[in-house]
């Protein structure tokens, strides 16, 4: 018993060490998954930078491929703190 008294700390740092090694390798990976300004996407996309660009969601389009220029639904949950807007509101 006393020799396992005299290495649990060293056994302890040892394993310590070792998870700790192992948990910046993961966050490594995280960092490198998530793109930066001038990186070049491995899928080939070299479009870059989006900021601006205008995206429309194809549930938007008509079968013609245009804006749809029906009313669209939405949805108010009970408890919002907004007032309920009128047709004329700005």
């Amino acid at each position: 018993m006393d020799v396992f008294t005299k290495l649990f700390p060293y056994l302890y740092g040892a394993v310590f060490l070792l998870l700790l090694w192992q948990a910046f390798q993961v966050m490594a990976r995280g960092f490198r998954a998530v793109p930066r300004p001038g990186d070049r996407s491995a899928a080939g996309n070299t479009s870059g930078d989006r900021t601006g660009r205008l995206t429309i969601h194809p549930e938007l389009l008509d079968a013609e491929g245009q804006l749809t220029r029906e009313d669209l639904l939405t949805v108010r949950f009970n408890g919002d703190n907004e007032r309920p807007g009128t047709q004329g509101d700005n």
